[in-house]
């Protein structure tokens, strides 16, 4: 029998969160987690983790805290709000933040956690959850060197994949320009098949031509399949990429710099959520440019 490690805490038990709770368990750590939907709550608790019913009453336990939530406004409030990490009677020592969130956002916020001895290390993730879960995915770091050091030992029970690139709020910046690159080649891809189908080509035999061609790019594999079959049961929301690019496309404008092809992108992923596709996966966009194609 594995022998139990310390507990972590876990806030947000959604796609992602969910993934890094079986990956802990599988590594022998206990995890008490913390979501707002009771249903993912007991979800959790049917792996073998323990949940709890506030972000406090899990720093109570735990003085690592891994927090997977959708922006950088929900991280603020569970670390800070009123029944937040710090109304613990003992707050947590380090939070590791997997939330792709706002980069200068999180510096600050991991300024003010250093000023209060919390350490922080911002540790954005390039991979879906199903990645997540075969430890497959990549952690992109931000905060402390000796802090990532100390916490070496948890991030590999995450995955091999690891880049520290600087202080904090660099996992995040990095986290954006990855998804820029990443988000395209799905839409370069969804763009491609229908492309395809129009001009009457077998979709499968032309994924293959793709995957032994310079055109070949990951999402052939991890997309590709989904948006043959139509099985957009979500792994990634396209809804959260809508909002990355959100992100991007910010960030850009703050620099004085044009994405005209990220600006593109968002137009086609803000349809798509119009149209009622936001929970779907990501790879759901194609369903947007097979309507438009017919428009």
């Amino acid at each position: 029998m594995t022998e139990k490690k310390e507990s972590i805490g876990l806030i947000g038990l959604g796609l992602v969160g969910s993934a890094l709770a079986a990956r802990l368990l599988e590594g022998g750590y206990r995890v008490v987690g913390c979501d707002i939907d009771p249903v993912k709550a007991r979800a959790l608790k049917k792996i073998g983790g323990t949940a709890a019913l506030t972000p406090a009453a899990v720093a109570d336990t735990c003085s690592c805290i891994v927090l997977s939530l959708m922006t950088s406004e929900i991280v603020r409030r569970v670390v800070e709000g009123p029944d937040g990490l710090l109304r613990s009677t003992h707050p947590p020592a380090c939070i590791v933040d997997t939330t792709t969130g706002d980069p200068d956002t999180t510096a600050a916020l991991a300024s003010e956690l250093a000023s209060r001895g919390i350490a922080y290390l911002d540790a954005t993730i390039s991979g879906s959850s199903q990645r997540i879960r075969r430890g497959e995915s990549t952690f992109m770091v931000g905060g402390d060197p000796e802090t990532v050091d100390r916490n070496r030992a948890l991030l590999a029970c995450f995955t091999e994949r690891l880049h520290y690139l600087g202080p904090a709020g660099s996992g995040s910046r990095a986290k954006l320009a990855s998804n820029l690159v990443l988000g395209l080649n799905r839409l370069a891809l969804a763009e491609g098949l229908v492309f395809a189908e129009k001009l009457g080509l077998d979709l499968e035999a032309f994924l293959g031509v793709l995957r032994d061609s310079p055109a070949y790019s990951a999402a052939v594999d991890t997309k590709g399949p989904k948006m043959l079959s139509g099985d957009f049961a979500p792994a990634a929301r396209l809804r959260q990429h809508g909002k990355d690019v959100d992100l991007i496309l910010e960030y850009a404008g703050r620099a004085g710099l044009e994405l005209p092809l990220s600006a593109a992108h968002r137009r086609v992923l803000q349809a798509a959520v119009d149209a009622g596709d936001g929970d779907l996966d990501n790879a759901a966009v194609i369903r947007q440019l097979r309507r438009q194609s017919k428009a």
